[in-house]
């Protein structure tokens, strides 16, 4: 796979990234890359959701063309993606984390957005939005919108923030407009034109800590909460494998298609006609 089969007209940066034509309005802060960055090779969090994602890509695979990773960060997930055997293509539309996932060593990075005139139509085995359709003002449109770039039955990943109810000060810091369910979630990719294969949760006790960490202290304290490095390493490496190994269980349940009821993510897989 080469940039040139899915892609014209794309101008290199001096930087080792591709720009890309258009930019879509998504509701991120500027520090979001870098803190992620800062965490993202030490976050018991990060590699769960990593976990989590190529168990589903396995059990779902995209249908012949590469992953388009879109909203990619750092490309912490494309890279995941590719040591796993899948190809695929981070596209970040901030220059920071363009830069960011060159350093870390992800060769197909595009600066840019979907939908762009710089990606070809039916050319994408699938697209993987991990932790973006929340960011994004009308979603249902939204993914709508990037149907066009999937091949015939290609497929999208979705990871989303759950439960209405945990909604805190901290999704207003971090530019969410919405959490989902598992149902709610299904319902907007249907709305979309797409056939939900897939949809369920992982993280499955984060929920109670999320609330009272972050929920509950909202509206008691009226105290945003701030995320910490020690809150994704969870203070030290023992402790951080142990957590890891608390929710091991439920890759292996999505490896087999198999759904959880509760957790503080929602997982969906959906296909193109």
């Amino acid at each position: 796979m080469h940039l040139s089969e899915l892609t014209s007209g794309l101008l290199l940066d001096p930087e080792g990234y591709w720009i890309a034509a258009g930019s879509n309005a998504v509701s991120y802060p500027d520090t979001g890359n870098d803190f992620c960055l800062s965490v993202e090779d030490h976050s018991f969090w990060f590699a769960h959701r990593n976990h989590a994602i190529l168990a589903a890509v396995r059990h779902y695979p995209p249908a012949g063309g590469p992953i388009l990773d879109v909203g990619a960060g750092n490309g912490f997930v494309t890279a995941a993606l590719v040591r796993d055997g899948w190809p695929a293509v981070a596209i970040e539309p901030s220059r920071r984390g363009a830069r960011n996932a060159v350093a870390r060593g992800v060769s197909d990075v595009v600066c840019g957005a979907l939908p762009s005139s710089s990606f070809r139509e039916s050319s994408a085995g699938g697209i993987g939005l991990f932790d973006v359709i929340e960011h994004v003002p009308d979603d249902r449109q939204y993914l709508a919108s990037l149907r066009p770039y999937l091949a015939k039955g290609g497929r999208v990943y979705i990871t989303t923030p759950a439960f209405r109810a945990l909604w805190s000060d901290d999704d207003v810091a971090a530019g969410h407009y919405r959490r989902y369910t598992a149902r709610t979630l299904r319902d907007t990719l249907a709305k979309a034109g797409l056939d939900v294969e897939y949809a369920g949760y992982f993280f499955w006790w984060l929920p109670a800590v999320t609330f009272f960490a972050r929920t509950l202290r909202s509206k008691v304290r009226r105290k945003p909460f701030v995320a910490s490095t020690a809150e994704h390493t969870a203070g030290s490496d023992r402790l951080r494998r142990l957590l890891e190994r608390t929710f091991a269980f439920e890759t292996r349940l999505i490896a087999r298609g198999r759904r959880l009821p509760f957790g503080a993510s929602c997982l969906a897989v959906a296909r193109s006609g």
